[in-house]
């Protein structure tokens, strides 16, 4: 009885086959490729912790004359929150000072800026699935390009907890096709696809440098633990980055806002305060530049032109 009804049963399944290749999403289309800016950008970043005042600070001192920024930030802050004036950002008072505080809503509607940089809160799965992440993403990026046709969208794409149970790298590898450019902004690049967000690959950068620690190939650091942050009594900080990760992510940021070569850019930089930054020695430095540019220029939805040849999948 039970074959006969599994017998039954097949046409029935082999009849939604084509339905279900029907509703599975059609590729991402390709990102036009960008030209390199011919001098400072104006940018705004949108975000949480994992922006931070660190690294745009830094990303301003690795910056050519005339880059300023703004931004919006919270503590572990999703799209929504930021969106909607009625719900609450945790830590704005003090993560949100002049002058670098913007309004996002007044800042990235203006049209002021020449590249809007977005990033959603993690656990990225619970943004999407809770807090209507893909809906918020396309909202903001609409919004930016509705304030100015020329203005440059980005998605920052950020990593998870270092004790993550399925593995840091292997969160990293996997989130990024299917969660970061699928599920998030999936809808914007198919509904826009002259005018998409570029990817900020900030986590494929972290993780390549992390590795090359781990196997000897930076001069003084040894571990992925090097790349962050830790209480005052030595207690490690799972997602949070120190000084040298926030150089990291300031040159990933670099090398897709300015479609340039990190290579031989300041490694000696300073903090929003004035304070000397915690830095790589300049061996390093140049290592992780390297490691930087070569992960860049593997993802073809970075923008640059060299990763992402003619007829070459988005």
């Amino acid at each position: 009885m039970m074959a006969r009804r599994g017998f039954l049963a097949l046409p029935a399944l082999l009849a939604l086959w084509p339905l279900a290749r029907w509703l599975r999403p059609s590729p991402l289309p390709d990102v036009p490729p960008l030209s390199a800016p011919t001098g400072g950008l104006s940018v705004y970043h949108l975000g949480h912790s994992l922006v931070g005042p660190v690294m745009p600070h830094m990303l301003a001192q690795l910056s050519p004359a005339g880059h300023r920024w703004n931004s919006q930030l919270g503590s572990g802050t999703n799209l929504k929150q930021h969106w909607e004036p009625d719900l609450a950002i945790l830590d704005f008072e003090t993560v949100n000072q002049p002058p670098t505080y913007r309004d996002a809503r007044a800042g990235i509607g203006s049209g002021d800026y020449d590249a809007v940089v977005l990033t959603e809160m993690v656990e990225l799965r619970d943004a999407i699935r809770y807090f209507d992440g893909a809906e918020y993403f396309q909202r903001w990026a609409d919004l930016a390009r509705a304030g100015n046709p020329n203005t440059r969208i980005y998605l920052y794409e950020t990593w998870h907890h270092l004790n993550d149970p399925k593995g840091w790298e292997a969160r990293i590898a996997q989130d990024l096709p299917t969660l970061w450019l699928e599920k998030l902004s999936g809808d914007d690049s198919r509904n826009t696809p002259e005018r998409p967000a570029y990817l900020i690959p900030a986590g494929q950068v972290m993780a390549a440098v992390a590795e090359a620690a781990e196997a000897g190939k930076i001069d003084g650091i040894s571990a992925r633990e090097d790349l962050f942050a830790r209480s005052p009594q030595g207690a490690l900080d799972t997602i949070h980055i120190n000084d040298l990760g926030a150089y990291v992510v300031a040159l990933t940021h670099y090398a897709v806002l300015y479609q340039r070569a990190p290579l031989g850019l300041p490694h000696q930089l300073s903090r929003p305060d004035g304070s000397k930054a915690d830095s790589f020695t300049a061996q390093a430095a140049l290592q992780v530049q390297r490691i930087t540019w070569e992960t860049v220029l593997a993802q073809p939805r970075s923008g640059l032109a060299a990763a992402n040849p003619a007829g070459g999948g988005g």
